[in-house]
């Protein structure tokens, strides 16, 4: 696998990978009718560096990295991670965030914070977990699924 800066032919890959996730509404706090260019200009705006996973040649992840606050926050970084429907499960997501650690020391910054882990998203809380993520938070009934119910959010944090 491969994790290299996403270009401007990564578009309609990128769009493949982050409109499903979107439309499904379980994991992000997105508007779910977000239109596919709205959807492009969020994950690949100008203070965001975004990044593709490719394997056999095909992007099967994405994910980006920005400082997570201006000024006094900025020494910590804040990532959005998404993998492809087909390519779950097979390790992909770990290795995105792996890279991410390795390029957020790279870049400087001493910590990387996760503002809003939706609670019922159990892979994603057990992978950030494994890389010694703490939840430093809970945030009670701060997301809605798509059904109605209310679910806490988490904050996950790691000293760089």
């Amino acid at each position: 696998m491969i994790i290299r800066p996403a270009g401007p032919g990564d578009a309609e890959a990128i769009l493949r990978i982050v409109m499903p996730v979107i439309r499904e509404g379980r994991t992000y706090a997105l508007d779910g009718d977000m239109s596919e260019a709205d959807a492009l200009a969020y994950w690949t705006s100008a203070e965001k560096e975004t990044f593709v996973a490719e394997h056999d040649g095909a992007v099967v992840g994405t994910y980006y990295m920005r400082a997570n606050q201006a000024g006094g926050g900025a020494h910590v970084c804040n990532c959005g991670y998404m993998t492809g429907e087909a390519a779950r499960g097979r390790g992909v997501a770990r290795r995105m965030a792996e890279h991410s650690l390795v390029h957020a020391r790279e870049r400087g910054f001493r910590a990387m914070q996760f503002n809003f882990v939706v609670g019922t998203n159990e892979r994603a809380v057990r992978l950030w977990s494994s890389l010694g993520f703490g939840i430093v938070g809970r945030l009670p009934g701060a997301f809605r699924l798509p059904e109605g119910e209310y679910v806490d959010a988490l904050v996950m944090y790691l000293e760089l």
